[in-house]
């Protein structure tokens, strides 16, 4: 026989689910943390500058700015010597400033490729470094000697990794 007190535990009670159907308890609903712009730092620093440069030169502004790094810096270097841009400067230590170049309406830099990639690094030795587009366009190459062009890398007798092409 059942005692009043053990009926009372096993019906259910008019606020509690049925024994089959509990749901979990909701937790509390927090805000989430807005984060400031420009805080986050791509994993692709070079991936970064080259998609910048891209789309600044579609939407066809005259200058783009982005974080800077000594590699950014010399990648701005190479694009400036090759004519792909007009000049670069560094108005702080954390922004690098590039000048794009326009012939009339067209931009100077009509691509940009990232070839190797913190998921597959490509390398070329020296004597098969890369022809873009068959000499129109410039390899980007960071050799031990710092970052070089390829045509410049092969009159030196270096090879290294083929960080992206531009034409």
């Amino acid at each position: 026989m059942l005692t009043e007190e053990m009926t009372a535990l096993r019906e259910p009670t008019t606020t509690e689910a049925p024994a089959g159907a509990e749901r979990p308890a909701r937790k509390p609903a927090t805000a989430k943390k807005a984060r400031p712009k420009g805080i986050g730092m791509p994993n692709d620093p070079v991936a970064d500058l080259l998609t910048r440069v891209r789309n600044a030169a579609v939407a066809r502004h005259e200058t783009v700015s982005i974080p800077t790094s000594r590699m950014k810096a010399e990648v701005a270097r190479i694009l400036r010597d090759e004519g792909y841009i007009s000049g670069f400067e560094q108005p702080n230590a954390r922004e690098l400033v590039l000048r794009l170049k326009y012939i009339g309406k067209t931009s100077a830099v009509a691509g940009l490729r990232r070839i190797s990639k913190p998921g597959l690094r490509v390398y070329a030795r020296k004597d098969e470094m890369p022809r873009v587009l068959g000499g129109l366009g410039v390899a980007i190459v960071s050799t031990s000697s710092g970052l070089m062009t390829g045509r410049e890398a092969e009159r030196k007798g270096l090879g290294g990794e083929v960080l992206a092409y531009v034409w």
